[in-house]
């Protein structure tokens, strides 16, 4: 790539309400985002196209509102034939690559909708060594699908964590199928709040800084 042109880093944060952000709200320590703030552009007029994460998820990747795009809720597949960033960057002479959480694809995969994010291959890992994309656009991909400690954890996560040496990882997560009674594991209004022994060093957030870093240096 010719150094004439600008590297994009594109961070997306996850279930982060607006006011969950130290720029806008004292009552919140945010450093690193506000320092974003600080120093960019804030946007007081931008919406989400939907209240849910994978359709907003695919309109971040596609630029289309979820109408136009197909993944109109959750559980509904992104079409893979539907023009990403990825797609345009690699037109371009960029690499495209995408580290963490894409939930683009469900955790059932169906006949005429099969989905690679899904339950049991999501903890699968020898898949997960072999595939590393392309995959929606982007030459190279390193995901992840949960939130905190739900069973969904597996993927290119959980190979770095028995890298790092925490071959019980599955210990600090909850079992699959699980048990929709289970007041940790039913739906997340009835959940109440949970501390988690996971040490802080293995947590998701230090793996995307990490795997993202080391691809950076990989690309320059």
């Amino acid at each position: 790539m010719s150094h004439s042109r600008p590297n994009i880093l594109f961070i997306s944060t996850d279930q982060q309400h607006y006011s969950a952000l130290g720029a806008v709200n004292p009552k919140i320590h945010t450093p690193a985002l506000d320092r974003l703030a600080a120093e960019g552009t804030r946007f007081d007029r931008a919406y989400c196209p939907n209240p849910t994460c994978s359709p907003t998820r695919a309109s971040l990747i596609t630029g289309m509102y979820p109408s136009q795009h197909g993944c109109w809720a959750i559980g509904v597949k992104l079409p893979e034939d539907v023009p990403t960033v990825g797609d345009v960057f690699q037109q371009h002479g960029y690499a495209s690559i995408l580290v963490g959480k894409a939930h683009f694809q469900p955790l059932a995969s169906r006949p005429g909708s099969e989905s690679i994010e899904c339950q049991p291959l999501l903890r699968d890992l020898d898949f997960w060594r072999r595939f590393h994309g392309p995959w929606y656009g982007f030459d190279h991909v390193e995901t992840a699908r949960m939130h905190g400690n739900e069973s969904h954890a597996g993927q290119h996560y959980a190979i770095w964590m028995e890298e790092k040496g925490l071959t019980n990882w599955r210990d600090y997560f909850q079992e699959w199928p699980r048990n929709p009674n289970d007041k940790y594991a039913g739906p997340y209004y009835m959940r109440d709040a949970l501390t988690w022994d996971l040490p802080e060093e293995f947590h998701h957030s230090h793996w995307v800084g990490e795997r993202t870093i080391a691809n950076i240096q990989r690309c320059l």
